[in-house]
């Protein structure tokens, strides 16, 4: 079993929860078996292909998924994974100072 730490945007998907629990062996099994649970959340975090999407940053406990091994990054029982939407945006520090 790994716990799974929902950002605020996807919480709707899980009625709410900030934090969830599935079994899984890699990233991508724990994916599916979130969307087993809450349908929809693996649209949220997978492309058309079925690949994370770019602005989705998944953490194994603390380590970006993307310096390991992706989508086949093995889990553990007690493992803790963070979904993380990137944040955008902004204005330059310049801009409106005229």
């Amino acid at each position: 079993m790994v716990k799974i730490r929902i950002p605020t945007p996807l919480r709707p998907l899980t009625g709410g929860k900030s934090e969830v629990e599935a079994m899984a062996s890699d990233i991508q099994s724990m994916i599916e078996s979130l969307n087993g649970q809450f349908p929809g959340l693996k649209d949220r975090v997978c492309d058309d292909k079925g690949e994370i999407r770019r602005f989705v940053n998944i953490y194994l406990n603390e380590e970006d998924i993307r310096f390991l091994k992706g989508k086949d990054t093995p889990l553990k029982d007690g493992d803790e994974i963070s979904i993380v939407p990137a944040i955008a945006g902004g204005a330059h520090p310049s801009q409106g100072d005229a």
